[in-house]
């Protein structure tokens, strides 16, 4: 039986792999010759969160990687600003080193983002793209006007400084380590998740390294300042690949009703909804999403 058979944060052969100086964590499951795809994690998890997608996949015949995104998982924490143009182009600098031929994306929630931040920075590499669910504050804003170049400097000045009185060297243990991290993920979740050992540790041993603090820092800066053509908005009008998001009907991070709201308004998407399901579909109910998603991918890859 291969390693993937078994559904643990676990699965897979696991490499790194260098990316503009930084190590990368990867991982790699199922037949050298099948049809690449690549799984992409949520903010705070790693590529062990698809533990149960992963192996189902790998029966099917799908060559299967996953990939810690820059400051996540087993990766480097780097304190620079980090948002989802970085982790685009760490993921289309995969696909083309690594997978070297075009690849299925699937992202759950910031890595959801990232898929289509990729899939928009090399359309000739990505087959597909899912998205479980799309998260991106700028889907609820109106473009926001043209700012001269002295408004922008004080904004990202403004936002470095608060993110620098804030003590996240204190913070961030503290829930790493205590029972809000329980607190923090259920909300993610309908169904309990406080025996679930394995999640809990999936999300708290990246959070308690020392570094963490200063990469969540960056992120939030990061994310915060970036160009409005990088916003989720921006991105659907450029993309070229067949998408399909997939939503938690009790999502309680990013509500059912921006899902309907981006399908209405980009009619090239389709919409998917998964009942008594939260925020993480793929792990959650790992069954329901499989179904909807490869019976998507049938019907638009062939």
């Amino acid at each position: 039986m291969q390693a993937a058979a078994i559904q643990t944060a676990e699965w897979g052969d696991h490499h790194l792999w260098q990316w503009q100086g930084w190590n990368c964590h990867w991982r790699v499951c199922g037949p050298t010759d099948g049809q690449p795809i690549l799984l992409l994690h949520g903010f705070g998890a790693s590529s062990g969160h698809w533990r149960h997608c992963a192996p189902h996949l790998v029966d099917l015949g799908w060559r299967v990687y996953g990939l810690d995104l820059l400051g996540f998982g087993a990766l480097d924490q780097p304190s620079r600003p980090l948002d989802n143009r970085i982790w685009g182009l760490q993921v289309s600098a995969f696909l083309n080193q690594v997978v070297g031929s075009p690849a299925v994306l699937v992202g759950n929630s910031l890595g959801a983002l990232t898929a289509l931040t990729a899939a928009v920075l090399t359309p000739s590499r990505i087959r597909a793209v899912v998205a479980a669910p799309l998260p991106d504050p700028a889907l609820l804003r109106k473009p926001p006007q043209r700012q001269v170049p002295w408004q922008r400097r004080w904004q990202r000045r403004l936002l470095w400084l608060v993110l620098h009185v804030l003590p996240l060297e204190l913070i961030v243990p503290l829930i790493a380590r205590t029972p809000l991290l329980k607190v923090g993920l259920q909300g993610a979740y309908l169904r309990p998740v406080g025996r679930d050992r394995e999640l809990l540790r999936l999300i708290a041993v990246p959070a308690r390294r020392p570094t963490a603090a200063g990469a969540l820092r960056g992120m939030s800066l990061g994310m915060g300042c970036r160009p409005w053509r990088f916003t989720a908005p921006e991105l659907l009008q450029r993309l070229q690949s067949p998408m399909l998001l997939i939503w938690g009907r009790q999502d309680r991070f990013i509500p059912l009703a921006i899902g309907e709201k981006v399908a209405s308004e980009n009619l090239r998407l389709d919409l998917a909804v998964i009942n008594e399901c939260g925020h993480c579909p793929h792990d959650e109910t790992p069954e329901q999403f499989l179904d909807v998603m490869l019976n998507w991918l049938d019907r638009n890859l062939g």
